[in-house]
């Protein structure tokens, strides 16, 4: 946008925070300056200083990329004149060490179209990013920018639905180790997935409809273009699988953790019979005895075989009773 001149200076004092690339050779190379088709990443840590530079640098809202580090902020897209900005939903691993906290979490990557460059940014070191900053990505070259942003859509959905099928597994080792125990730590790191699930699902039906109404305005301008309107129709349907999974896995687990808490309540319950059962038993030899420590005559006590006899009478009478309540299958 005829704005290079003025990056220079901007890319010497913030080598760190912005980052040119380009496609050459089949590998990405980094630019010293921005050229027209190169890829413009913007990457941690920020201050709304360097901010403010970028945005006047290049020409584009200073919104676009102050709403892309906030973390509640919905997917959704924009145009400002000839700038294009596009905020999608990601997931990243939680690095918090807080165990009562999400496994995963959702951060947002804003894109922002302009005539001469397509900008990232994102408030973390987002894996979907570092795929194609490690030039992972098959036919990846930044100065197609449709291309570009679908690709980013698609590996976006990819990593949702492989944490998805982590946090199952995750779940189903937790749930076997619950059959053999209910220790909190288990019931915890459920809990925890929960909180993913909902973050999860929470981001895919957003980022849905943005996708839904991207496909419906033509946002990317390829309408013209099968093969890109393929696979853009393909994104849509794996975004949706993905959403139908997040929804099926929180209805598992929530039912997981309803059906344990109610074996926990009653494996207690019993506990607790068990526990009454035990002490009513205990009492009848205690009762018996209390009667022959009182401080009056009792019959047999001069007896020398008084006490053996008194203590198989206990014996026998705690016998018949526990016998009694197995056969009500009260044990």
């Amino acid at each position: 946008m005829g704005s290079h001149a003025h990056c220079r200076k901007f890319e010497a004092r913030n080598e760190r925070m912005v980052k040119y690339y380009i496609k050459t050779d089949g590998r990405l190379r980094e630019l010293e300056e921005p050229r027209p088709g190169c890829w413009v990443n913007i990457a941690p840590p920020f201050s709304h200083e360097e901010l403010e530079e970028v945005a006047q640098s290049f020409e584009v809202p200073l919104d676009f990329l102050t709403d892309s580090l906030d973390l509640d902020e919905r997917s959704r897209y924009e145009r400002e004149e000839d700038v294009r900005f596009i905020l999608l939903n990601s997931p990243i691993l939680n690095e918090n060490e807080d165990e009562n906290d999400a496994i995963y979490v959702t951060v947002p990557i804003g894109i922002i179209l302009t005539l001469d460059n397509i900008i990232t940014i994102s408030a973390f070191d987002n894996p979907i990013i570092r795929l194609f900053l490690d030039n992972k990505v098959k036919n990846f070259n930044p100065s197609d920018e449709k291309m570009f942003v679908l690709q980013i859509f698609e590996h976006n959905v990819y990593r949702f639905l492989t944490c998805l099928k982590k946090l199952n597994s995750k779940r189903n080792l937790i749930e076997q180790e619950l059959y053999d125990s209910s220790r909190n730590q288990e019931l915890k790191l459920l809990l925890s997935i929960e909180k993913s699930l909902v973050y999860f699902l929470n981001s895919l039906s957003s980022n849905e409809l943005l996708l839904l109404k991207m496909k419906r305005t033509d946002y990317l301008h390829i309408a013209q273009d099968e093969d890109l309107s393929d696979l853009f129709e393909d994104i849509i349907i794996d975004n949706s699988q993905a959403m139908e999974m997040s929804k099926v896995y929180s209805d598992i687990l929530g039912g997981t953790m309803d059906a344990y808490g109610s074996i926990i309540s009653n494996n207690l319950n019993l506990t607790i019979r068990r526990l009454t059962l035990i002490t009513i038993l205990l009492m009848v030899p205690t009762l018996i005895a209390s009667f022959y420590g009182m401080n009056i005559r009792m019959p047999f006590q001069e007896n020398n075989f008084a006490f053996l006899g008194i203590l198989i009478i206990a014996l026998i009478l705690s016998a018949g009773m526990a016998w009694y309540f197995q056969r009500k299958r009260m044990f």
